[in-house]
């Protein structure tokens, strides 16, 4: 069974050996100890400040493990707000209408505009789980459990939630769509970019294009990635759609990988999850039990996946082994909500 709970000082060293595995384009954990450190120091004091209601770029990290393990195998973010001081940069696309009665040609012309928003959204992120985890629902767990958390602390996050999706990069770094745009601005590699980008955003401002991009007069392998995530990534993305996530025809201003968006309110696990006592403890699970997330409320959050069933009143029946990992006894209350979405009938 994995626990997901929030990062602790004491988890830097194993977060350092994680992200040995996570690839190019996760910004967000970059391969850099000094910078993870200060990553998870911010997380600690946001945790740490959960009475501040206001959400102003605090930075919330989970870890997922396995208890009695210092093996971290998953990582999950949240920001509450982006923006502020540092403006927050995409891509948005855009269509022009161009037309010409003499040569009898009408076509939609897209457009990349840089958007500088510094009164920003929510932001999800930083999501990665270890390959030899990626099995029994796992991922889906650690990913929805942050929403759990929200669900408990809605007014600590702005109203509209974005993803920002890894987008094409092959195994050595190099990206399309950099290759066209970003290189003939910033004169550095991609991967630089994306380090600078989460030391100081200042080189963003100074020297990104001020005018509109016209998307036909980039090169074809750069127009086919716009808006298109990374292998590893599409499951993600499938993930976020099923909770209410859609394109919001922004894209990340180095790899143009997708930004997805949903109101906060609106998202399948915030909205549909409950509140319950915990009634019983079992040994083990029924048969027909469907697999839930649970959270534990209050100050001191933790989260898993297991099967969860009622008792006749209403309660819940939780395995004990599930209990002793959250910490909780019979009277108890617990934030649960179904792991999937329920598959909806088919119309007509």
């Amino acid at each position: 069974m994995l626990i997901i709970r929030p990062v602790r000082l004491t988890d830097v060293d194993a977060l350092v050996e994680l992200t040995e595995l996570t690839g190019f384009g996760l910004t967000t954990l970059p391969r850099d100890r000094a910078l993870l450190e200060r990553r998870v120091r911010d997380a600690c004091r946001a945790f740490d400040h959960l009475d501040d209601d206001i959400p102003h770029g605090q930075n919330y990290l989970f870890i997922m493990h396995e208890p009695g393990s210092d093996q971290i195998v998953g990582t999950a973010g949240v920001t509450s707000k982006v923006g502020g001081y540092e403006p927050f940069y995409a891509y948005r696309i855009e269509s022009e209408l161009h037309e010409s009665a003499t040569l009898n040609v009408r076509k939609n012309i897209q457009t990349l505009h840089l958007l500088r928003e510094h009164d920003g959204p929510c932001e999800v992120g930083s999501l990665f789980l270890h390959p030899g985890y990626r099995r029994d629902g796992n991922g889906r767990a650690l990913s929805l459990a942050r929403f759990l958390f929200m669900a408990e602390h809605p007014t600590r996050f702005d109203p509209r939630v974005i993803a920002e999706l890894r987008g094409v990069i092959d195994h050595l770094g190099h990206s399309p769509f950099w290759d066209a745009v970003g290189k003939h601005f910033f004169d550095i590699d991609l991967l630089t970019a994306d380090y600078l980008s989460i030391v100081d955003k200042q080189f963003i401002a100074d020297l990104m294009p001020r005018h509109p991009i016209y998307i036909p007069m980039l090169p074809p392998q750069a127009q086919a990635v716009i808006g298109q995530c990374h292998d590893e990534t599409a499951p993600a993305r499938a993930l976020l759609e099923q909770e209410g996530f859609t394109f919001s025809h922004m894209v990340d201003i180095f790899e143009a990988g997708p930004i997805v968006e949903a109101p906060r309110d609106e998202i399948r696990t915030i909205r549909a999850s409950r509140l319950g006592i915990v009634q019983a403890i079992v040994q083990t699970p029924a048969d027909d039990a469907p697999m839930h997330l649970l959270a534990t409320v209050g100050r001191d959050f933790l989260a898993l996946h297991t099967p969860l069933s009622h008792t006749h009143d209403g309660g819940l029946a939780l395995p004990r082994a599930a209990g002793e990992a959250l910490g909780v006894t019979p009277g108890d209350t617990l934030r649960y909500v179904p792991l999937r979405p329920a598959i909806q009938p088919p119309s007509g």
